[in-house]
């Protein structure tokens, strides 16, 4: 069997393997959703819980006690929006009429303007719903998916963390004894980098929810708070997040006044907003030690968005640091973990770099080395007459 016979078996092995993997994970999307995100929570909220063992409590207890305070966070969030959430919901109706109003125009000007009939143009509004819908749907449409939300996740959280080290252990035991250096090396990096990644998301998305609601409440934009913290959460999705953010507040915008100035400062205060964000808050707050170039996030979160929705935007971050961390620490996968991240090199392999002409100038010649077409003597040939 040649090499190039290998290769081929090899790379279809491989490329076998990865669809089978991909359709397992989108099989299972209802099951392994709400274990990712609740194994997110159990490392974030481990520091809390750790703390309180140390004063003595029971696990049992810290565990129920850690929960009870993220449940407290989130809920006292929840009830600082609800009386905007229960204004937005009484002006639905009319949002949708003044809507539905403006879309006719948009769909008589193109149809005047650029000869688009409107049937072309419902029927293309139609399938981009459908679209929006399944990537929603693979998130919570199901009675799973609503399910988890409520019960799952919480669960998963004080499992994970009731049985951390039987699952430890469990790691450390299924590799040899002489890799449990690099198993606690990964288990550590991989605990820091997204504990770092998780907190340093949610002190940016608070300070971009204030930048926003600021701006909107500045502009007269209704619903300036809830507007701005619906920004600030699909801001969290690298790259994709801010462009849809940016879209709501000018619908509410467009919808609620009349004119385009607003719909102009909306866009110009996000840009703005934007600008912070991406060169001042994430380089200084978003401090995750595993860094993952701009070209690799773009694709895991577009690949996340396909396989597992909305959620799997947020997860595609976190699991490709993870990733990251693995592959630096394997010899025969560390290229991949250098395609990850974001060092450029200054040269590689095929890159040709003669060296300086003056460094050349300085090395003299060998005996017997040809230059300009001729022989050059010997130091002990050129001594005799």
């Amino acid at each position: 069997m040649t090499s190039t016979d290998q290769f081929y078996k090899k790379s279809t092995l491989v490329l076998l393997g990865i669809i089978l993997l991909v359709y397992a994970l989108y099989i299972l999307t209802d099951i392994l959703v709400p274990i990712a995100f609740s194994l997110l929570l159990a490392i974030l909220l481990n520091p809390l819980n750790s703390r309180l063992m140390r004063l003595k409590i029971p696990p049992v207890l810290s565990i129920l006690l850690t929960l009870l305070v993220a449940m407290v966070v989130v809920g006292v969030l929840l009830y600082l929006l609800s009386a905007q959430i229960m204004q937005f919901g009484e002006m639905v109706p009319a949002l949708k009429l003044k809507f539905t109003q403006i879309l006719t125009q948009i769909q008589n000007f193109a149809q005047n303007t650029f000869g688009i009939s409107i049937q072309k143009q419902t029927q293309f509004l139609k399938e981009t719903a459908n679209s929006g819908t399944a990537l929603l749907g693979k998130t919570v449409s199901s009675v799973l998916g609503i399910f988890s939300l409520l019960f799952l996740i919480p669960v998963y959280v004080f499992l994970f963390l009731l049985y951390k080290p039987l699952i430890l252990n469990f790691l450390f035991e299924v590799f040899s004894y002489k890799n449990s250096h690099y198993v606690a090396e990964i288990l550590h990096e991989t605990k820091s980098a997204v504990q770092s990644y998780i907190v340093g998301l949610l002190i940016e998305a608070s300070i971009v929810a204030f930048l926003n609601s600021a701006a909107l409440l500045l502009l007269g934009v209704p619903y300036a708070i809830l507007l701005g913290v619906i920004g600030a959460i699909l801001n969290m999705i690298p790259y994709v997040g801010g462009v849809i953010a940016i879209l709501l507040p000018v619908l509410m915008a467009t919808v609620s006044s009349e004119g385009y100035t607003t719909q102009l400062g909306i866009i110009g205060a996000y840009a703005v907003i934007q600008f912070l964000d991406n060169n001042v808050l994430v380089p200084r707050i978003v401090s995750s030690k595993v860094q993952i170039n701009a070209l690799i996030s773009i694709l895991a979160v577009l690949l996340g968005g396909a396989l597992w929705g909305v959620s799997g935007m947020f997860l595609s971050i976190p699991l490709v640091a993870v990733l990251k961390i693995i592959f630096d620490r394997i010899e025969y996968l560390q290229p991949w973990g250098r395609l990850l991240g974001d060092q450029i090199p200054a040269s590689y392999p095929g890159q040709a770099s003669p060296a300086p002409a003056l460094a050349r100038e300085e090395v003299p010649p060998a005996k017997g080395e040809v230059v300009h077409g001729a022989m050059r003597p010997s130091s002990d040939s050129a001594s005799r007459p």
